[in-house]
């Protein structure tokens, strides 16, 4: 099976990507050679220590944390891909109800299957969320 040969013509619409690249690695490097040359060269023992947030590390960083900075972690985690999923069907939803012709809702299972799921969604979403509200997870005392 012989390889195509790309001609100039179809690598057109690549050129501006090259360019766009070439352009960033072009500006990294100048900014790493311009800060080496033009920085300033301190060195010492504050310099070369660990930098925490601008706070001197004050006990071993292999400490526990309470767990409820875990489950705000989680909670974020839950919300964001709750926005992931809805972004989407928020779009077959747009689509379907817009449809001009049957086929074309059909096809995209229809407003009411739609709906009907999103409903099923936001439900479990708020048993979770009234479950974790019950069990006290958003009281910092």
């Amino acid at each position: 099976m012989p390889h195509e040969v790309m001609t100039p013509d179809a690598m057109q619409p690549y050129a501006a990507i090259l360019v766009v690249f070439g352009v960033a690695v072009a500006m990294a490097g100048l900014i790493l050679l311009l800060t080496h040359l033009v920085g300033p060269r301190r060195s010492g023992a504050v310099k070369q220590g660990v930098y925490e947030s601008g706070m001197p590390p004050v006990a071993d960083a292999r400490r526990r944390f309470n767990v409820r900075f875990y489950i705000v972690a989680m909670l974020f985690l839950l919300f964001d891909v709750e926005v992931v999923i809805l972004w989407p069907w928020a779009l077959a939803y747009y689509e379907a109800a817009t449809a001009s012709s049957a086929a074309v809702s059909a096809e995209l299972a229809g407003k009411g299957f739609l709906l009907a799921g999103a409903g099923i969604f936001l439900f479990l979403l708020l048993v979770g969320y009234v479950y974790e509200w019950r069990k006290g997870v958003f009281q910092w005392d």
